[in-house]
């Protein structure tokens, strides 16, 4: 018997399936195999990896039923095969609709395009096949799944699958990979890190005290040797660069991990990978059971795509973290690590990191095995720290999403809403063709500058998602309350809702109480997961990407935002105080500036409970609506600055600065300003907040002013001054335009080229450069004075310009009366 596809007993099958199995879905996928369609389904369990195969499911999509002889007779004459089913469903425009059902996935596509190309009206042709079984059940993440199991090559294979809906939490078993090569794309090593693992493939031969002994072969051998961090590194030392690829594949296959993470690790290090591979005319044998590993272009403009890899998934953490919406000044593992861990790469020159890795392959293996192990590390380190796994596995039981999807949150709607919807009766629409209509943004009322003691600010919980509980706002809803628009609650732009028939209002409700257990329990990762789910929708039914999109939907949730932010200010007014600014969900309402901070509290808390009763008796007598909006208290500033527009007497919007009061400690806060902006210098955004910080204690900060210019034209914060700009187009690209960065990025690539080193700049990226009196140059073809000036008049002086007028200063008189001293 075929180990490899050993079938097992009878009476196992029969256990199997009646019991059923937990797994979490890895992968999914749909083709046709032998004129019919083929769904593979890759899963963890507690037991070995499991491959669900399930046969024979047909592609559907919808045509209107006035146009079904047309499509018929199309279809037909292109030889076509179809089945039809005339079911009780109809279009958000009630029209009755046929379905279609095909053999293969090919034969829907085709139909979809002839049709199309006929400009038949069809509906949900764009919905894979997997995506369809999976969001029908009812099935996201987790699953219990029966079949018919056979033994396959390192996992379990069920055929004849079915699944349901299940609770499982998966225990992935994890490999951190990272590549390291020459400027050409030439292999050096490749590190691989977990549980159990930290090993580095080198090209190359140990040094001479590091021989193996005769019985050993050279091209094979390990050997531990020891990092700063006194943990064994297993070099693993191979021949050439086919023979790096074949020993990643055996350590894959004797390590047999779930998911592959990195940094920029599928559009760099496996592109790469698959890429040499196909050099050396092989496969790169990565999957599951000796599967290859491939590459799919996603946006060949853009150098993007994604690599499939049998029974396994490839999660990249700075895509991860965008999911996760976290933010950084930078996104590059270095930077990140500083930022979260406290420590960076294992390498000296970070700025010239390339040139330092080729000369360490040539000269120091062992530097170069830490510092590419050290790579692996960190990611490792990030993905805990920031617990990115378990927010992608919550995401994923939440929404249906893949564990590696970027952004998602169409799909992630369509996943929840479409098989609720037909089973009312109704077929979703389709994109709009003219793309989506704008809607009204967030509310931002104008703001009144100034320096202020006692602001409190005050916001709504989620408002948007409050506002779709509270008014029904739903896409179902809004086609059944125009059948019966004398009963059913206004929006806005003609919408009216119905106040029974709707899915929204109630999906959010159950994720609203979700996520208030997952605060109780302080599991963050849950709660983050559903908050950014909850507030998605919003973007969701205002996209044209969306084919729920309806400016009525969209335009009822903002413009009610707008009413209930105006009313509240009003009703805060009422109660005596002023407010100076309100922002989509927050309003900032100034006290008497002889108040205690816990005055302050008391009055925010009962401002908050003031609103929100009003809110309820007005709902409830207005529209007979339970009111789901709620105001709490949030920030008490004790000193608190609303800047003009720069160059105007106007209050701007988005930009503030305020001294927080929490639990006795102050802290800066600001939002919008220098401060907090990667395109201006270190030393400007030190400067603003050392000024807030005197303004705001009643200093006076002339004396901090002229110091700090001083030392600027002193050349004492020469390290301070450096712009870091990325370069968001490939660097021949930039033609009408061409900004500073872009300057000095050629500058420095010309010189690179002179020197015969590799280009850094032309493929986008980021560059660091200094402004010189002959213009930008970078940080490292730096051969020019300082134009100390330009950052006097250009970073410090707008700056001050934004906060000494509220004191009664000028920037230019201090300056000016200092040089008058002399």
């Amino acid at each position: 018997m075929n180990k490899g596809k050993m079938v097992l007993s009878s009476f196992s099958t029969i256990l199997r399936m009646a019991s059923g199995q937990k797994g979490f879905l890895l992968s999914r996928q749909s083709s046709d195999r032998r004129n019919q369609t083929e769904m593979l389904f890759w899963l963890v369990t507690d037991d070995q990896p499991v491959c669900l195969v399930i046969e024979g499911e047909q592609p559907v999509f919808f045509v209107e039923t006035a146009a079904f002889k047309q499509a018929e007779t199309l279809l037909n004459h292109a030889q076509i095969t179809f089945s039809l089913r005339h079911l009780e469903l109809t279009t958000f425009h009630h029209q009755r609709v046929t379905a279609l059902y095909f053999n293969t996935v090919d034969s829907s596509q085709r139909a979809r395009r002839l049709l199309s190309s006929e400009s038949l009206p069809i509906y949900e042709a764009d919905i894979r096949l997997h995506d369809r079984y999976l969001m029908e059940r009812f099935s996201y993440g987790a699953l219990e799944f029966m079949g018919e199991p056979i033994q396959r090559q390192g996992f379990l294979e069920y055929r004849h699958a079915r699944i349901r809906p299940a609770h499982y939490v998966p225990s992935f078993r994890v490999i951190s990979l990272d590549v390291e090569c020459s400027a050409r794309g030439e292999l050096y090593s490749i590190g691989l890190y977990g549980e159990n693992i930290s090993t580095v493939i080198m090209i190359g031969e140990p040094s001479a005290d590091e021989k193996p002994s005769a019985d050993e072969k050279p091209s094979a051998y390990k050997k531990p040797s020891t990092d700063n961090h006194s943990e064994g590194i297993d070099i693993l030392w191979v021949a050439d660069e086919r023979a790096l690829l074949e020993a990643l594949a055996v350590q894959v296959a004797q390590y047999d991990p779930d998911l592959f993470i990195g940094w920029n690790v599928i559009n760099f290090d496996f592109r790469l990978l698959l890429k040499r591979a196909t050099l050396h005319r092989m496969s790169l044998k990565l999957g599951r059971g000796l599967q290859s590993a491939s590459w799919r272009e996603r946006n060949s403009d853009a150098g993007e795509g994604y690599v499939l890899i049998p029974g396994r998934m490839v999660i990249d953490g700075i895509d991860a973290l965008k999911s996760a919406t976290w933010h950084f000044e930078s996104f590059s593992l270095e930077s990140v690590a500083r930022e979260l861990l406290g420590k960076g790469k294992a390498i000296n020159d970070v700025s010239n990191r390339m040139s330092e890795i080729t000369h360490d392959f040539h000269h120091n293996k062992q530097k170069l095995a830490k510092y590419n192990l050290e790579d692996c590390r960190l990611v490792t380190e990030i993905f805990e720290k920031t617990r990115l796994l378990d927010f992608l596995r919550l995401r994923s039981e939440l929404t249906g999403l893949e564990l590696d999807r970027i952004g998602g949150f169409v799909q992630a709607f369509t996943n929840l809403y479409l098989p609720k919807l037909h089973r009312t009766g109704y077929v979703a629409p389709n994109l709009p063709d003219d793309g989506g209509l704008a809607s009204p943004g967030g509310y931002v009322m104008d703001s009144v500058p100034g320096l202020y003691s006692n602001v409190l600010v005050l916001d709504f919980k989620s408002l948007y998602p409050s506002i779709i509980r509270t008014f029904k706002i739903d896409p179902l809803g809004l086609v059944e309350g125009l059948k019966d628009p004398d009963h059913a609650i206004p929006g806005f732009k003609g919408a009216v809702f119905s106040r029974e028939r709707h899915f929204l209002p109630e999906i959010i409700t159950q994720l609203w109480q979700q996520r208030d257990q997952a605060k109780a329990e302080k599991d963050s990762a849950r709660s983050q997961a559903i908050k950014i789910l909850m507030n998605s929708f919003y973007g969701v039914l205002g996209s044209g990407g969306c084919r729920f999109y309806d400016t009525r939907l969209a335009s009822s949730i903002t413009m009610r935002g707008h009413e209930i932010m105006q009313q509240t200010s009003r009703w805060v007014e009422e109660q005596g105080h002023q407010v100076i600014y309100g922002d989509t969900d927050s309003i900032f309402v100034l006290l008497d500036e002889t108040l205690s901070p816990a005055e302050a509290d008391e009055i925010g808390q009962s401002l908050a409970a003031v609103i929100n009763d009003k809110w309820k008796s007005l709902l409830m007598t207005s529209y007979g609506l339970t009111s789901c909006l709620e105001m709490e208290y949030e920030t008490h500033y004790r000193r608190f600055l609303m800047p003009t527009i720069r160059g105007s007497e106007t209050g701007s919007k988005k930009r503030y600065a305020g001294l927080k009061v929490a639990k006795g400690n102050e802290e800066l806060v600001c939002k919008g300003l220098e401060t907090v902006r990667s395109d201006w210098t270190s030393i400007a955004r030190e400067f603003q907040a050392e000024l807030l910080r005197l303004t705001f204690a009643g200093r006076d900060p002339s004396a901090y002013i002229l110091e700090t210019v001083e030392a600027v034209r002193a050349g004492k914060k020469d390290d301070q001054l450096v712009y870091k700009k990325r370069l968001r187009r490939r660097l021949n690209d930039y033609v009408k335009n061409v900004p500073p960065q872009v300057r000095a990025a050629r500058m420095a690539d010309d010189q690179n080229r002179a020197a015969g080193k590799s280009l850094q700049y032309q493929n986008k990226g980021s560059v660091q450069y200094l402004i010189t009196v002959n213009g930008p140059e970078s940080v490292e073809y730096l051969n020019s004075p300082i134009d100390y000036d330009h950052y006097v008049a250009k970073q410090l002086k707008p700056i001050a310009d934004g906060i000494l007028p509220f004191v009664d200063m000028d920037f230019d008189q201090i300056i000016t009366s200092q040089a008058s001293l002399f």
